[in-house]
């Protein structure tokens, strides 16, 4: 990050721009890490659900129906934190 920040800042000495400017393009990249990283619990979640849930149903097939239905709301609510992630990564952004 503070190799990023030091590029950034040779670049705006180079150019002449404004160290506004230097600090919201920290506050982008930032705010990008942020959501890579709230994003990759969810990811782990959701595998590790829909797979455990394929188990499932292949182990015993004539409750498929209620280990699909509560499959699809686990993955539900696993999204909404990848969700969040991003709302946080626009309120960073601005």
């Amino acid at each position: 990050m503070e190799a990023v920040s030091r590029l950034i800042q040779q670049a705006t000495e180079a150019t002449g721009t404004d160290p506004a400017d230097l600090k919201k393009a920290n506050a982008a990249i930032g705010a990008g890490f942020a959501y890579g990283i709230a994003a990759i619990g969810p990811g782990i979640g959701i595998g590790y659900l829909v797979g455990k849930s394929v188990e499932a149903m292949a182990r015993q097939p004539e409750s498929a129906g209620m280990v699909r239905t509560t499959m699809f709301l686990g993955i539900a609510f696993t999204e909404a934190l990848a969700l969040i992630g991003f709302v946080v990564f626009i309120l960073i952004g601005l």
